[in-house]
């Protein structure tokens, strides 16, 4: 008999969170082909840290993932800028320096193959003291 032990990453994955701006860590930023190979998909990783209107801790350490297309890239200026850069078209950005760095993510809920699932729409914004 398989014998399995669940970190508490994977117990809060299927966890749905309340519709908010949460304060955000973000763990790490990928890199990897789509599936069609069409294009170059950047996975984003990042933790909650508290929500951030109310200071509510309910939803702490939870991992919330998303992804950036480099077809539709224009959907990490809002990102960028919320971290400090001044995004323009004549610079270049290394999405992976966003690791370590917090901002305010908006996580809403919506469906996925059935089932409600949480998911960042791209609402970014600096962090609030």
């Amino acid at each position: 008999m398989p014998i399995i032990q669940f970190s508490e990453k994977d117990l809060m994955r299927g966890k749905i969170v309340d519709p908010a701006w949460y304060l955000m860590l973000i763990n790490s930023v990928g890199e990897a082909p789509s599936k069609d190979g069409g294009s170059t998909n950047y996975p984003v990783e990042g933790t909650i840290v508290r929500n951030a209107d109310t200071g509510d801790e309910t939803f702490t350490g939870m991992v919330i993932e998303w992804n950036f297309n480099s077809k539709a890239i224009g959907f990490a200026a809002g990102f960028l800028a919320a971290l400090g850069a001044e995004v323009n078209s004549k610079e270049r950005y290394k999405l992976e320096m966003a690791a370590g760095k917090q901002l305010e993510v908006f996580v809403e809920n919506g469906e996925w193959q059935g089932r409600i699932v949480n998911r960042v729409n791209h609402k970014y914004r600096p962090v609030r003291s």
